[in-house]
């Protein structure tokens, strides 16, 4: 059992997980998972961590875009963010890059949603392991990593 699905038992969350066999050769984890479950890629999100200052923050997209660092950066209201090297990502979340869940983090980072999850009953994010997602309702995510949701990806 992953931090992130230990959380959510302990929170009594509603959620459902929805393993798939990973293939070590895709780097493209949130789309394998979308096409491996069969999902809309507009549904599954992605979680990826941001430096702002000295502080990491994560942010939670659609893995059929791309996070837009200025819109991030207007969200939490600094000036610039720019993208987390992968090992002080792993270091940060506890987590391995793939597999970084924005739920039961090391340290729980300051988290931004893209408000696209909230057109949905359920969103996908990763369980906290390579080959694992969770589905959960939107509020629930926002709600257990203490997150908001604000216009954050591009295209």
């Amino acid at each position: 059992m992953t931090p992130a699905v230990q959380l959510m038992t302990d929170r009594l969350i509603t959620f459902r997980v929805c393993e798939y066999e990973h293939d070590p050769a895709n780097k493209n984890f949130g789309l394998e998972a979308a096409e491996a479950l069969g999902l809309d890629p507009d549904q599954v999100f992605k979680t990826l961590i941001v430096i702002a200052g000295d502080e990491e923050m994560c942010a939670v997209v659609p893995v059929s875009g791309q996070l837009s660092l200025k819109l991030f950066a207007n969200a939490v209201g600094v000036k610039r963010v720019e993208m987390c090297p992968p090992a002080r990502a792993e270091r940060a979340t506890g987590y391995l890059v793939g597999g970084i869940s924005p739920i039961g983090q090391r340290r729980q980072l300051v988290t931004v949603i893209d408000e696209t999850a909230q057109l949905y009953d359920e969103v996908f994010v990763s369980g906290g392991r390579r080959g694992l997602d969770v589905a959960l309702a939107p509020e629930d995510l926002s709600r257990i990593v203490g997150g908001s949701f604000a216009a954050i990806a591009a295209g």
